[in-house]
């Protein structure tokens, strides 16, 4: 079995190899090469210490070495070396305390997390495969290497890891170390919210992350890290429209958005404010009034609990906020005031949300064709370059000034997003000679 590996990698398990040491492609890229998929990354281990690897190479970067890894810099690209180790004493579920080097390649590969990820290789001598990860591949599991109840109390995050590569590469999770995901599942309270945030995302952005959020509910992770979900478990939503539960529906407009972090959180959490704000008609019917509001409110806390970066979480926030506003009756005037609430730039990430929200009803028909016209109309604005912002206005703070004689101030301001509103519904207005007279009677308006 042969892999193309990339010459600059080729080069550094060479210099081992010449200069008396082992050297081995191990972990995620096998199994990549394995899956006939690209590699990302390519990640190396080998017999020589960190200081014996640092004088073998011209430019190195001592990443870590306490835990034996050097970055190897050829040609202003890295590469991470790690040397052959073993670690025990996990005091937080996270972080070994204690680090020892060993000559072994089994004894490394011993203390990874999943059989799967357990290979190493060169063209010296071949595919390692000690813990049967071929097989595993092959049979489309993911099995912890030897004890899985200890694996997860050695690292809490490798229960997160199981249901990410679940998801990401479709495959089902081996009964026992499922078993002590459930057993384990509050340990990862003793995980940092970052890195539980980038695990959920890469959730979240692989082929099946209905799959993966159902893991996460099933093993009792999903309500240690978002506590918010318990009440949507089950909850009946009594209403005509729907046929799932209020979690059960979020998971069906989850699957069908696009793989856009932003567009994906707000499909998992646009209706999590649904259960505090049910009440029933007198037909028994059940209504969620205000639910965008209430769920975009709960959003915000659970976005900056898992220390979603500002961007993120305002784009998130606005999609959820503005998912309900499906137009009846679309044309350029509303679909024009939308993308100046949502941008114009997010104006499509709202349109699948919103889609993949009525493709989730029970008959989508009653609304597919909204989108539709939404989209149409939304096409038209942009191909007839009507002004979508107060940048587009053919006129300036310092024109009012100049012309009408207003002094700098918040009125300026005002003037302006009065005036952006007229042309709006009025687009032939946006002149200056309009727009001064337009002005005129709105400072007249002040003075009145």
């Amino acid at each position: 079995m042969n892999f193309n590996i990339p010459a600059k990698v080729q080069f550094i398990i060479d210099t081992f190899y010449n200069n008396g040491f082992e050297a081995f492609l191990v972990g995620g890229c096998i199994r990549d090469y394995l899956l006939n998929k690209t590699p990302k990354d390519y990640d190396i281990a080998t017999s020589a210490t960190p200081d014996q690897t640092i004088s073998l190479f011209e430019k190195t970067i001592p990443t870590g070495l306490q835990h034996g890894t050097v970055t190897v810099v050829i040609e202003n690209e890295n590469f991470e070396v790690t040397t052959y180790r073993t670690e025990s004493e996990y005091i937080d579920n996270r972080h070994p305390e204690k680090v020892e080097f060993v000559k072994n390649i089994k004894e490394d590969l011993s203390r990874r997390d999943f059989t799967i990820n357990a290979f190493a290789y060169n063209d010296k001598k071949g595919l390692l495969d000690f813990f049967e990860g071929k097989s595993d591949l092959k049979n489309k599991i993911i099995r912890a290497v030897g004890n899985s109840d200890i694996r997860f109390n050695e690292d809490a995050l490798r229960m997160l890891r199981a249901i990410r590569f679940s998801s990401q590469l479709d495959f089902d999770i081996d009964k026992d170390t499922l078993s002590n995901i459930e057993k384990n599942n509050l340990l990862i309270n003793n995980i940092s919210f970052e890195r539980i945030r980038d695990e959920i995302s890469k959730i979240l952005l692989s082929n099946n992350p209905r799959k993966g959020l159902l893991l996460l509910k099933n093993t009792g992770l999903l309500t240690n890290i978002i506590p918010e979900f318990k009440d949507t478990f089950g909850f009946d939503q009594k209403n005509p429209h729907h046929f799932e539960d209020v979690f059960e529906h979020s998971l069906s407009v989850l699957e069908k958005t696009p793989s856009i972090l932003t567009v994906r959180l707000a499909a998992l959490l646009h209706d999590i404010g649904k259960p505090s704000c049910f009440n029933l008609d007198e037909k028994g019917i059940g209504h969620f009034y205000g639910h965008n509001i209430k769920s975009e409110e709960i959003s915000r806390k659970i976005l900056n609990r898992l220390r979603f970066d500002n961007k993120t979480i305002k784009e998130t926030l606005k999609l959820i906020r503005e998912h309900m506003n499906v137009l009846d009756n679309p044309n350029n005037s509303n679909i024009k005031r939308l993308i100046t609430r949502v941008g114009l730039d997010s104006i499509e990430n709202l349109y699948s949300l919103q889609e993949a929200d009525i493709l989730s009803l029970k008959d989508p028909s009653v609304a597919t064709h909204k989108i539709v016209k939404m989209r149409e109309v939304t096409n038209n604005i942009l191909i007839s370059k009507e002004p979508l912002s107060l940048k587009d206005l053919a006129i300036t703070g310092d024109d009012l000034i100049n012309e009408l004689g207003l002094s700098k101030g918040k009125i300026i301001g005002d003037v302006l997003k009065k005036l952006f509103n007229i042309i709006l519904d009025y687009p032939d207005l946006n002149n200056k000679a309009d727009l001064l007279k337009e002005a005129k009677k709105i400072v007249e308006s002040y003075q009145n």
